[in-house]
């Protein structure tokens, strides 16, 4: 999950354009094998920057997607958006739900400068996906978005594999909130309450791991226009995320900001994030900047019966895992452990969702599990008996 998880892996992939025709109406055309590995129009991580003696190649991964339909009308949620007289609180809370839907989506980040003579740009990061968004709470003063991953793959004989559904990030959001929980570096999070004049009009937004640990949280503000709706955060400190920290050892805090647009036919998640090493005198050093594109395009005809079946098996499981946090969160300061007997959180938690989804496990079980299993990954100093 960038601010969040990304992606699993991408490679110039088959997809579905939209194309209006001549009676006003729009038609889909799947691009050709030749047409997909061409370079999107958008797609900067070809881009040769100054003092670069050649174009680095992105990383990632080397599988393609299922062709997709994108559609071509703007979806009913931006038409709710539009409506005349809302009061701002309601347009802000229609402009968070129109993020919901189906999605077909790319990730994009590239470093742009180095601040450490000698210091040399990463390459590119691109990565791509096809998410359901889901509603989980949504009332005048919160919303809460839950990504799901559910995406098919193309072989290399051109058959069509998957689904697979996989728990993707989440994302909640609240009206005027005055306690939001900071990240504080080397894996650790404190409480701030916030002045109400302080957060007056504005929506926080608080982004949460695939296994629904803290990333971060920021405050900003909806503004609104006829043809794009936009949402920028402050600026707060986050942890790596999986695209990073599996690679790099130089740094250990993204320090950035976040804008969320809402269009007619999608939304885009754009970040600017400066790349901080934390030293053990409590020395800061900021190393390098990137910048961050996600790109949400809408969809129409995904598959998601198998993720809809996922849910109707975990839920219950989910649920105690958010209610456990929620207990946490209650604290002043608290901080995690990288692993507990080799494995990390995700793994312990994905690992009892998929025997649900085979098995009947008492409720009561599932909640035992969910709350024993993040209190061990509580460090000692700030833990206590679940």
């Amino acid at each position: 999950m960038s601010g969040m998880a990304c992606g699993p892996a991408v490679s110039p992939r088959a997809q579905a354009t939209i194309t209006p025709s001549t009676g006003g109406r729009s038609t889909v055309r799947e691009t050709t094998d030749d047409e997909s590995n061409s370079p999107a129009p958008y797609v900067f991580s070809r881009w040769r920057l100054a003092g670069m003696s050649e174009t680095l190649k992105p990383r990632g991964g080397t599988t393609r997607g299922a062709p997709v339909r994108r559609s071509g009308e703007p979806s009913e949620q931006w038409r709710r958006l539009q409506e005349a007289g809302l009061s701002q609180q309601e347009r802000d809370r229609r402009a968070i739900l129109a993020m919901a839907g189906t999605y077909e989506v790319s990730f994009e980040f590239l470093e742009v400068v180095g601040f450490a003579p000698g210091y040399r740009l990463d390459r590119p990061y691109r990565s791509w996906a096809t998410e359901l968004i889901t509603v989980l709470r949504d009332t005048p003063a919160e919303v809460s978005l839950q990504h799901t991953l559910v995406m098919s793959f193309r072989t290399e004989s051109g058959q069509i594999r998957g689904p697979v559904v996989m728990k993707h990030w989440r994302q909640d959001w609240r009206y005027e909130d005055t306690d939001v929980h900071e990240y504080a570096g080397r894996s650790t999070w404190r409480r701030r309450t916030r002045p109400k004049r302080e957060v007056r009009g504005q929506w926080s937004q608080a982004v949460y791991q695939v296994d629904d640990s803290p990333r971060y949280e920021a405050l900003g503000r909806w503004v609104h226009h006829p043809t794009f709706s936009e949402w920028e955060s402050e600026t707060t400190w986050r942890p790596l995320p999986r695209r990073e920290f599996s690679v790099r050892s130089d740094y250990h805090v993204l320090v950035g900001t976040n804008r969320h647009t809402i269009t007619p036919l999608g939304w885009t998640h754009a970040q600017e994030n400066l790349k901080l090493a934390l030293g053990d005198d409590g020395e800061q050093t900021y190393i390098a900047r990137e910048v961050g594109l996600n790109r949400y395009t809408r969809i129409v005809d995904l598959d998601v019966r198998k993720a809809e079946t996922y849910w109707q098996r975990t839920d219950a499981y989910w649920s105690a895992v958010r209610a456990t946090w929620r207990s946490i969160y209650e604290r002043d300061l608290f901080a995690l452990r990288e692993s507990v007997d080799g494995k990390k959180l995700y793994e312990f938690h994905f690992a009892f969702a998929d025997r649900l989804t085979k098995e009947e496990i008492p409720e009561h079980r599932a909640q035992e599990h969910a709350r024993e299993t993040i209190h061990r990954f509580l460090r000692s100093s700030t833990a206590t008996k679940p």
